[in-house]
């Protein structure tokens, strides 16, 4: 969100009754059961597939359609553009490290938070691994980066 207006009033509303929408959908469909998400992940129940095949086509139609009708967001009022991000090593091997970790865990962070609230309480030990290894993730980013600083004003 651009700094130089002001957040719309429905912005944070709006983004909770997304989550209600994400959460209530991800529960219907069951994708918030690690058994769920681990048949897809051994190969038994491609039901995660469809459903996010589903997804992936309704959000692509609407990011699609949105952009014919208006040229900046509603709440937001920033300008559609279109953001790529490279493949680069980061991508694969993050990639790769979130991979393991969802199938270890058994299932993804969005679904984490849904599995909470059908009752999966054991899956804080995952949500709270997610957080150790996103500040984990993040110090050891940062410090990289002020080693690279310090070496390029070092020379």
């Amino acid at each position: 969100m651009a700094a130089d207006h002001e957040q719309h009033p429905l912005f944070m509303p709006l983004i909770f009754v997304g989550g209600l929408l994400f959460g209530f959908g991800l529960g219907f469909s069951q994708m918030a059961q690690p058994e769920v998400v681990l048949s897809f992940l051994q190969f038994e129940d491609f039901g995660l597939l469809f459903v996010m095949f589903g997804a992936a086509i309704v959000t692509g139609i609407t990011f699609f359609g949105i952009k014919q009708i208006r040229t900046t967001a509603p709440l937001t009022g920033d300008t559609y553009v279109r953001r790529l991000k490279t493949l680069d090593k980061n991508v694969v091997i993050g990639g790769g490290i979130f991979g393991v970790g969802w199938g270890l865990s058994g299932i993804c962070p969005g679904a984490a938070y849904a599995s909470l609230g059908i009752g999966n309480y054991a899956i804080l030990w995952g949500i709270l691994g997610m957080f150790v290894g996103a500040y984990i993730q993040g110090f050891w980013r940062s410090t990289r980066a002020e080693q690279r600083s310090s070496t390029t004003t070092a020379d």
